[in-house]
């Protein structure tokens, strides 16, 4: 925190001056201005990692100068001091983007105390924007990577593959036909894999945007339970649906929407025992649309609850039951949230889980 750069706006100069001589000595680059006005014009060249503000100013107040602060980088971490401290103008202040609070008068020892922790404060945010940019170049390399070095060689193999299978029918054995049949359903199995890779990190929630229209969530329910039923079949379990109309509309992807369902009532059906229940209900709450999808199959183990939407989550216990990527969740919380909606779950291993979807009714 040494040598960092300190702005101080005050229209006092008896503060302007005692805070300089109080932080400078610390290492600190300090920069003054009289006024909010004169202290918004520095900003952009001086780029301070803390900024103190005064509410009480001629011109454009304290109150402005935050609004103004936190509207051109909510990351700027900013500190009240004032003279005419009531919890209302403070709580007012925090609205407006204020990191703490600093009542006059203060002594030396208070104000460099209140100094470190709002530059502690700008460290951590710094370093969670680099960790939050490193995470997207890593997504994107990724993304090349399994697109250009892994997808289209193997999309290469399989076309050779097709070929050689055409080629040489007529002169294999039943054992080589079935050899070959293996190696076009790994093969299958892996362009799969990395067409759901390259789709959790391709989600692009402005486009989705973009296509937003007034949906119906019942038409979305029934094209996703269509979708799963195959499955439900084959493993003998009833997909119970109870939606509760009338529904009102959200605005939405309806595509979108259907694939999350998809991928919730999927989870549900593979990781629930043979010949038992899966329970879908969707309602109209408090502005919202609720859906939830309950089962009764193998749960979720407690420590692994946190990481259920992250990327490549596989729990334990899903992991022996039953094959996948750990990518259907991840997928589905970013269109939920791109639909300005939450994403949730409950669950207790042994006992089954429920997953609820809040999506803002279209009102």
């Amino acid at each position: 925190m040494e040598h960092a750069k300190i702005l101080i706006i005050d229209d006092e100069e008896v503060v302007l001056d005692s805070c300089k001589l109080v932080l400078e000595p610390a290492g600190f680059k300090i920069t003054t201005a009289s006024n909010g006005t004169a202290g918004l014009a520095l900003v952009p060249e001086l780029d301070p990692d803390l900024i103190f503000v005064d509410l009480k100013m001629p011109g454009i107040s304290g109150f402005d100068v935050l609004e103004h602060l936190h509207a051109t980088d909510p990351n700027r971490v900013a500190i009240v001091i004032t003279g005419y401290a009531t919890v209302s103008s403070a709580v007012e202040a925090m609205k407006k983007g204020a990191y703490d609070f600093l009542p006059k008068p203060f002594t030396p020892d208070e104000l460099r105390l209140i100094a470190r922790r709002g530059l502690e404060r700008h460290r951590l945010r710094q370093e969670a924007i680099a960790l939050r940019r490193e995470k997207e170049m890593l997504r994107e390399n990724f993304a090349a990577i399994v697109s250009h070095e892994l997808k289209s060689p193997l999309s290469a193999l399989q076309q050779n593959l097709f070929g050689l299978t055409a080629e040489l029918e007529d002169r294999m054995s039943d054992e080589q036909k079935a050899r070959m049949q293996r190696m076009k359903g790994r093969l299958d199995d892996l362009l799969k894999l990395i067409h759901t890779w390259l789709r959790v990190f391709s989600v692009d929630v402005n486009k989705i945007k973009e296509q937003f229209q007034p949906v119906a969530v019942g038409q979305v329910i029934a094209r996703a339970i269509e979708n799963v039923l195959p499955h439900a079949t084959r493993k003998n379990i009833e997909i119970a649906s109870d939606v509760r109309e009338p529904l009102p509309a959200v605005m939405g992807d309806a595509v979108s929407l259907a694939e999350v369902l998809g991928n919730i009532l999927g989870n549900a059906v593979k990781y629930s025992h043979p010949q038992t229940k899966v329970q879908l209900t969707a309602a109209a709450d408090r502005g919202a649309v609720v859906i939830a999808v309950s089962d009764n199959g193998i749960g979720i183990a407690k420590e692994d609850l946190p990481r259920v939407f992250g990327d490549f989550y596989r729990g334990r216990a899903g992991a022996a039951m039953d094959s996948g990527c750990g990518m259907g969740l991840a997928i589905s919380r970013r269109i939920v949230e791109a639909h300005d909606g939450t994403i949730s779950v409950e669950s207790e291993a042994g006992k089954g889980s429920k997953f609820t979807i809040h999506l803002p009714a279209n009102t």
